[in-house]
């Protein structure tokens, strides 16, 4: 809808687009002020009617959320019903409809292949060998980092906060992450921090009990570095009262070695660096006449003889101080001239004394390659460099060390557990209170705002675990499970194991409605991936409908929306609103997906209304739900 500009535009930098009128009103009524700014770059934003010709451009990359991970285009081929289909997407609110049957949740099912969902050739579209899905996502913020370590471990390099997946579904499928061989196993390792998807009895981001916590402490602005790090210094204390306990036998068996180690390591006397120094005295020493003799060619044309560079600029030193006995204009290259002379004076002198030092010693050549011989011995010993060779003499002296000292040590460590263990549970227990007092309200606010969403249900958040050794973990020792019954007189069950898949998407909407206005509210922040529903408005309508809208409304100004609806009361909310339709192209169907905008939208809402045949009447019931929702 926009002109291409780059992803990071310079402060100042003026944007010129150029869109149809009522894209231009629709825009312009996103702007917070009178300005004319961006409300998300804060860059002046020049809009200009034209033809309605849409340009091709990542709306994702011109409105830049900072903070956000982003969708921003999704590429389909030979995929089920789909043969080419680019689909760009955009911040906000992204609603998919189409008539039952267009294939809807195609899209959906194609961004679970991409988290690392399992494929089959039965996806292939018919006579096709191969299909290839591909996404490309803006990540940016905490979550950036947390991307770029994983692609670090994987030994695939990062794209300064773009992450491009691709995936080939064949006898032989392929992964590439950033055009490089992937697998399977990195998708899902990437998934927590670009998608969650609530379809039908799926949840993409696993609602297990890392992610049921996490939600809880966004919600309570729980800060958890205290507990991590001091459970950090709790372990690593413990490892090493474990490893003098459990592994004296051992060390026992390896003190003959450690000792010959340490001997033989401390009688070379190793310095850090050594290697490449003796390497250069090396090659010197063993070309000490070729050496020689260039340093002594460069210094004769630099500084000795009448035809050498110091005599030439010295003459020319001379001429031009004639010339400026006339024309004074020359006093400034006389300057440099005379800095160029003692410069090349300089570099002639260094010559000099270099060759001057220059000495062929076969006995200190002799001595030096024996040197050397020495240090790749040891290397290839206990290497692989000189420093490992160093740092492992250390090692075996600090063991021997211990096993000398094991007792004075062992108590030593025994005392530092006993401090650590006290301040991690100091720290646990008032993440554990903050996590008590919280889920109290966080279960009042879900249950209410779901009953508001065509359900009769009970919501709980239930918090176990003790504070006993066996429970700590560097997010604290509570467990979270998150129960619901959807009807009246049922008993309790956990969340992820609702039957329908329209509750969980609501059920889901309202949890992470919840605890990003609570975040918003205390300005912290959570895991802002790309949210996808499906089925989300399945056996509801009129005013739970609109609710339903509202919340995805409210939720898209902090995080990406793409939504699968069959409601025209919630497609009204959409800020890019996606056509899917089911086409015949001879004896082929095909599935295209096109954002639609203006009258071709108002149709849509129209026919969603009143099914295929338009009348005046639901014409003008969907202008006004869209100018009322807008």
């Amino acid at each position: 809808m926009l002109t291409m500009i780059p992803r990071r535009t310079a402060p100042g930098a003026n944007i010129y687009c150029r869109l149809s009128l009522s894209s231009a009103a629709h825009l312009a009524a996103t702007l917070r002020d009178h300005s004319g700014k961006c409300n998300v770059t804060n860059i002046p934003l020049h809009l200009a009617t034209g033809d309605g010709q849409l340009l091709s451009c990542y709306a994702a990359l011109n409105f830049h959320c900072l903070g956000l991970t982003v969708l921003v285009e999704l590429r389909l081929e030979n995929y089920a019903v789909v043969d080419h289909q680019a689909i760009e997407f955009a911040p906000g609110l992204n609603l998919l409809t189409g008539e039952t049957g267009a294939g809807k949740s195609i899209l959906i099912d194609a961004l679970a292949l991409l988290m690392g969902e399992k494929g089959s050739p039965e996806l292939i579209r018919f006579g096709s060998e191969r299909a290839v899905l591909a996404a490309v996502f803006e990540v940016e913020g905490g979550a950036e980092k947390l991307v770029s370590r994983i692609l670090e471990n994987n030994g695939i390099d990062s794209d300064e906060g773009t992450l491009i997946l691709r995936r080939e579904i064949a006898a032989k499928g392929r992964v590439f992450v950033n055009n490089q061989p992937a697998t399977v196993s990195v998708l899902k390792q990437l998934a927590p921090h670009l998608a969650s998807i609530h379809a039908q009895n799926e949840s993409l981001v696993s609602f297990d009990a890392a992610v049921r916590l996490e939600l809880l402490d966004t919600y309570a602005g729980t800060q958890l570095d205290p507990v991590g790090n001091a459970f950090e210094k709790w372990k690593e204390t413990k490892n090493r009262i474990d490893d003098l306990q459990h592994g004296e036998q051992d060390r026992l068996r390896l003190v003959d070695l450690w000792t010959f180690q340490k001997r033989e390591i401390e009688d070379a006397r190793l310095q850090p660096g050594e290697h490449e120094r003796l390497e250069i005295q090396k090659r010197v020493l063993a070309n000490a006449e070729k050496i020689y003799n260039s340093a002594m060619q460069a210094f004769d044309l630099l500084y000795e003889g009448t035809a050498s560079t110091a005599a030439s600029l010295r003459s020319a030193q001379k001429h031009l101080e004639e010339l400026i006995r006339y024309e004074p204009k020359f006093q400034e290259a006389l300057a440099s001239l005379d800095t160029a002379r003692i410069s090349v004076e300089d570099v002639g002198a260094s010559l000099r004394d270099y060759a001057g030092g220059i000495e062929a010693s076969p006995e200190r050549l002799a001595e030096i390659e024996d040197r050397l011989a020495l240090l790749d011995r040891l290397k290839r010993k206990y290497g692989p460099t000189l420093e490992g060779v160093i740092n492992l003499g250390t090692e075996v002296t600090r063991k021997l060390a211990e096993i000398e000292n094991k007792d004075e040590i062992l108590r030593q460590l025994r005392a530092e557990l006993a401090t650590a263990a006290e301040r991690y549970l100091q720290a646990a227990r008032a993440v554990s209170k903050k996590r008590y007092e919280s889920s109290r309200k966080l279960e009042k606010l879900v249950e209410s705002e779901i009953n508001e969403l065509a359900m009769k249900s009970k919501f709980r958040i239930e918090l176990s675990g003790t504070d006993a050794e066996g429970n700590w973990s560097g997010s604290g020792f509570d467990q979270a499970e998150y129960m619901i019954s959807t009807n009246p007189g049922e008993p309790m069950h956990p969340l992820e194991q609702i039957a329908s898949g329209g509750e969980l998407s609501r059920v889901m909407l309202v949890l992470k409605a919840s605890v990003d206005g609570e975040a918003s509210r205390k300005k912290t922040s959570g895991a802002q991936r790309t949210l996808i529903f499906d089925e989300i408005d399945t056996g509801i309508g009129g005013r739970a409908a609109e609710a339903v809208g509202k919340k995805l409304k409210a939720l898209s100004h902090t995080s990406q929306i793409i939504c699968v609806t069959h409601l025209p009361q919630i497609a009204t909310f959409a800020d890019h609103h996606y056509l899917i339709e089911k086409k015949k192209a001879g004896d082929r169907t095909r599935t295209t997906v096109r954002q639609i905008i203006g009258d071709e939208r108002t149709e849509e809402i129209a026919r969603m209304l009143s099914g295929a045949k338009l009348t005046e009447t639901s014409l003008k019931h969907a202008e006004q739900m869209l100018k009322a929702n807008a």
